[in-house]
């Protein structure tokens, strides 16, 4: 008997601002440099949500957004620090 698998989606598993900021962390604590893991992070986490009021909240256009936050995107340091204001976190730097 062979067995049926359905693809994993951590945006079905990001309920609350708590569990975004914990993947968020987690995420940036992993990514290797470049920034991708904390790209794709964010790209979930507004899939989770409302990517029409995530959009509108920081100044872009619902596709701008996509685009930004897709694979293939690379969005500027202020599109990812209005990003992560407007999800009500904050961006923190320690030793």
């Amino acid at each position: 008997m062979s067995e049926a698998f359905s693809k994993w989606d951590v945006t079905e598993h990001l309920h609350s601002p708590e569990d975004a900021r914990l993947y968020l962390e987690a995420c940036a604590k992993e990514d290797p440099g470049d920034g991708s893991l904390i790209r794709a992070a964010l790209n979930d986490i507004a899939r989770s949500g409302n990517m029409t009021w995530l959009a509108r909240e920081i100044g872009m256009s619902r596709e701008g957004l996509y685009k930004a936050l897709s694979e293939n995107g690379n969005p500027a340091f202020s599109t990812v620090i209005r990003i992560v204001r407007a999800l009500g976190l904050q961006v923190r730097f320690s030793a």
